[in-house]
């Protein structure tokens, strides 16, 4: 090649090169998702720019942690800059609870200016599985329930959390119907959670995690303790301000054909699954229990379980109700349950033993129409 066509070869491949680099940059100015310590749902209208955030109704308003879900490259910043502000945590103490945000894009060409507002709310006392959050670049559902408020009461939200997303380390499956935890369409009233005991192939072998169980359950999960301390991953609860007196439902079941203990068949086990819901004191809002305490902390004050007996396999739906009964002795203090130092978790597993992983692959719970009886005290 002469020096001519070497040189226009090497500009036609800068100019190629800077035209990739150009278009790397993303364009995107938008929020996508928002989670948080107290956040229980987040609705976003892309369309107005409108945010309503909704936290359970003890939070404190001047330290909301919000972590956003933005573009590739993309950039958030408060408009205007509170002295409660730090790191991720911004003060929403103000009369109307709301402040704007600006995301910027990745090429710095295009802005969208939100605003976001923080709205106390409850937790609702029914839950039919019917809605999903949107997908925020996950491909495994996600459940939530939503009541909106009156004029004299508030809203009641809640979002439910589950191992989907450690799941999705083991590489297992690439679509949501693979995932342990996942709605149906043929629930016992309309849509219904289907949970599934499954093989985490040779990943979960790899770190000695053979299963994972299907679960569901109020609280958060903690992905980053998933591997190194996975019953520490599961956290449970949220604030809850009545006595709560039973947990009813419908539930089908049928265990998978081998059961494992860490690997080891076990010819003489068989699985059965879990539903369970405790009331425990939380006299600091960042204090939670979870998969190595949630029934055995003296914390609880009142639990509700389904026994073994009741725990059968069924092909029919079948209804269930268990009554809270009193733990450790305690009974509920009225002025801390105002002041909402208790929290209240439901927990539903495929497996009962599935957070050590022992359970048999292919267990398959499903569960509709839970209902909270509770009282005011």
């Amino acid at each position: 090649m002469n020096f001519k066509k070497w040189t226009t070869a090497l500009m036609l491949a800068l100019a190629v090169s800077s035209c990739i680099q150009d278009e790397a940059l993303n364009s995107e100015a938008a929020i996508d998702a928002c989670t948080g310590a107290d956040v229980q749902l987040a609705h976003i209208n892309s369309d107005s720019k409108e945010i309503n955030i909704y936290v359970h109704k003890g939070a404190n308003l001047a330290k909301q942690q919000l972590l956003f879900t933005l573009p590739d490259g993309a950039t958030i910043k408060a408009d205007e800059h509170s002295p409660n502000d730090i790191l991720n945590n911004y003060d929403f103490s103000n009369e109307s609870h709301s402040r704007t945000f600006t995301v910027t894009s990745e090429d710095g060409e295009w802005t969208a200016t939100y605003t976001v507002k923080v709205v106390p709310a409850e937790m609702p006392e029914t839950f039919h599985f019917e809605d999903l959050l949107p997908s925020a670049g996950t491909e495994y559902d996600i459940f939530y329930e939503f009541e909106p408020g009156t004029s004299t009461s508030v809203s009641r939200v809640a979002q439910w959390s589950s191992g989907n997303p450690g799941y999705k380390l083991t590489g297992m499956t690439d679509n949501r119907t693979g995932y342990p935890t996942q709605q149906v369409a043929d629930g016992y009233r309309g849509n219904g959670l289907k949970l599934t005991t499954c093989d985490t192939g040779s990943f979960g072998a790899m770190v000695q995690m053979y299963i994972a169980a299907g679960n569901l359950f109020i609280g958060s999960f903690d992905l980053a303790n998933a591997l190194k301390d996975p019953l520490r991953a599961t956290k449970f609860g949220i604030q809850y301000y009545k006595r709560p007196i039973a947990l009813k439902g419908y539930f089908k079941f049928k265990a998978g054909e081998v059961y494992t203990d860490e690997g080891e068949v076990q010819k003489d086990m068989k699985d059965r699954f879990d539903i369970y819901a405790i009331l425990y004191e939380a006299n600091e809002n960042s204090f939670m229990l979870d998969g190595s305490n949630s029934l055995t902390s003296e914390n609880i004050v009142a639990k509700a379980q389904i026994s073994e007996e009741a725990a059968v396999e069924t092909d029919e739906w079948t209804a269930f109700e268990l009554p809270f009964e009193p733990m450790n002795g305690k009974e509920i203090n009225k002025s801390k349950l105002q002041d909402g130092k208790y929290k209240l978790s439901i927990v539903l597993s495929s497996s009962v033993k599935g957070a050590y992983f022992k359970g048999a692959v292919g267990s398959t719970l499903y569960v509709d129409e839970l209902e909270l009886i509770s009282e005011e005290i």
